[in-house]
């Protein structure tokens, strides 16, 4: 990336509109330009769209073409596949095969410096995404009807949630609050941690009540569950924990009286996710996703298409990228060693010219007892959803290198199957929105506060409570109920979700030799590395356009 690309998110005078042109957000809402140089007018209903189109798109075109952000890959730089990439691609969950990509050994192996461009992709577009905001909020801050200032608090839930995620994977931001031409200023730690809290508390009022925002917006749960979210991490953000309140705003969400947990696990990952009643019960804030209208390289066609490769049945989508596999770390959070249902090594594996359709591999698969529904009833768990059977080859569960997409399970979590086993209309570009925010993190959020207050059998219930709604078949004992037991369910609950590193990083995990995987460290058995690593650097070219920013110590 150029240097002068940071120059254009931080000066407001150069800022490039996010401008998504053609491309509609989801069913009705039409998108229009909020670049203030490009129109004399605001539309305030296609401005406030945006803010959540932020989310989910990048640029005027969709796929590629017209990018928001001078000079970015639009599929690499969206907002959810940056977030999702710092907090996945480095963890004990899963690993992008296709080494030779840009900075993918480095996070492979959590190794990156300051002139990652992985990590200035995520903190240019959070910064980015923000400016925008700080620009409709300007726009908006006079109105006093009932909408405007619902969209107002929504605005600045939104941006909140941007700076939370600067604060943990930077542990700082380049802060501004208006739309300027004044430099950022560097907020760190306790600082930005209270700005957050004290913007999420003063928007509440004004969000809709639990349950009653059309799907796809935010409401006081989604709010609620945020703070809860800052809370539990205040330890790591502030040097201070802060449990008690982690517990209150888990307890607010969980009896909000709307929300419910979901008792069919795959269905929040379906693309009916926004129809089916249950799936919805349970997912409070949702990146919205179309096979149509918002097609793009950075949201859940990066989880469908990723995870995917060809001959694999039942893909929902014609499109499979052959990237993302599972750690073994991750598959053994369900199984013992040695028990994962796989290809006997006896067994020869056809070629994929040898199987005529979907059926014809799930006949083969069947007497192997590979196929999913093989895989979640030998874990017994319904989270347990990886795929080893012949689609694609056979996998490893050992390999002495990461050589592509057979050196380890397929995930099956995310899907662009409807809950009735049809397809949809679109197969190459998902319509499975994305759950960014469900209740079950609650319910663990609850969990976790309560065992740290030394409260066990608390937690014992709610794990109890969240394990019965994804029909596992063992429940734990009270004495099972240990801090590493935590991390381990919050891994099985949101695995490949986008937020493992920062779980890591809160139990002590993420660089130390407490708890090693598969290739951390760079080696296959895994070895601590630096600390310098619990937090991100600042880039290198926002560091020399604005002295206000100070990099991260080790960097």
């Amino acid at each position: 990336m150029k240097t002068n690309y940071l120059k254009h998110i931080f000066s407001a005078a150069m800022i490039v509109a996010v401008s998504l042109g053609n491309v509609s957000c989801i069913n009705d809402l039409d998108i229009s330009s909020i670049d203030p140089q490009s129109s004399s007018s605001f539309d305030q209903e296609g401005a406030f769209v945006k803010q959540y189109a932020l989310l989910g798109l990048t640029g005027q075109k969709g796929l590629a073409g017209t990018p928001d952000l001078d000079g970015q890959d639009e599929g690499e730089s969206g907002f959810y596949r940056t977030i999702f990439n710092c907090q996945e691609l480095s963890t004990d969950e899963c690993v992008w095969v296709w080494q030779d990509n840009v900075d993918i050994p480095q996070f492979t192996s959590i190794a990156w410096n300051s002139s990652s461009q992985r990590t200035e992709w995520v903190y240019v577009r959070l910064g980015y995404d923000i400016t925008q905001m700080n620009f409709f909020l300007d726009q908006i801050a006079d109105k006093t009807d009932e909408e405007s200032l619902r969209q107002r608090a929504e605005v600045r839930f939104l941006r909140a949630l941007h700076y939370s995620y600067f604060l943990d994977l930077f542990g700082k931001a380049p802060f501004k609050e208006h739309f300027d031409n004044e430099l950022p200023v560097e907020k760190t730690g306790k600082d930005l941690f209270d700005y957050i809290q004290n913007e999420l508390s003063e928007c509440e009022a004004d969000m809709y009540e639990p349950g009653q925002a059309p799907f796809g917006r935010a409401d006081k749960a989604a709010n609620w569950l945020l703070r809860a979210r800052v809370y539990l991490n205040a330890e790591v953000y502030t040097g201070t924990a802060d449990y008690e309140n982690a517990k209150t705003y888990a307890d607010k969400v969980i009896n909000s009286g709307y929300y419910e947990l979901c008792d069919d696990y795959r269905l929040m990952f379906m693309a009916d996710n926004d129809q089916n009643e249950k799936a919805m019960k349970e997912i409070i804030l949702p990146i919205r996703q179309d096979g149509m209208k918002t097609r793009n390289y950075g949201g859940s066609t990066y989880l469908v298409c990723g995870t995917r490769t060809g001959g694999m049945p039942h893909m929902g989508t014609t499109n499979g990228w052959s990237c993302l596999i599972a750690r073994n770390a991750l598959v053994y959070k369900f199984f013992e060693e040695g028990s994962v249902p796989m290809i006997p090594e006896d067994v020869e594996v056809p070629g994929q010219s040898d199987f005529a359709n979907d059926e014809a591999i799930d006949a083969w698969d069947a007497q192997y007892g590979v196929r999913t529904q093989d895989m979640i009833q030998a874990a017994g768990d319904d989270r347990a959803m990886f795929y080893s059977g012949a689609g694609g080859g056979r996998r490893t569960m050992d390999p002495k290198s990461i050589t592509g997409f057979q050196s380890g399970l397929s995930i099956v979590k995310w899907q662009n199957i409807r809950s009735d086993g049809a397809s949809t209309s679109h197969t190459e570009y998902p319509d499975t929105d994305i759950p960014l925010f469900r209740l079950a993190e609650a319910y663990l959020t609850r969990a976790e506060a309560n065992f740290r207050l030394n409260q066990k059998s608390l937690a014992w219930e709610d794990i109890k409570t969240l394990r019965a709604k994804r029909g596992c078949v063992k429940q734990p004992a009270l004495n099972d109920i240990t801090e590493m037991y935590l991390l381990d369910e919050w891994s099985r609950e949101f695995y490949l979700e986008g937020r493992r590193r920062s779980d890591l990083v809160r139990f002590d995990c993420f660089t130390t030799d407490k708890y090693l995987w598969d290739w951390k460290g760079g080696v296959k058995e895994g070895k601590s590395v630096s600390d310098i690593y619990n937090v991100y650097p600042i880039p290198a070219t926002d560091l020399n356009n604005n002295t206000n920013m100070h990099q991260n110590e080790g960097y």
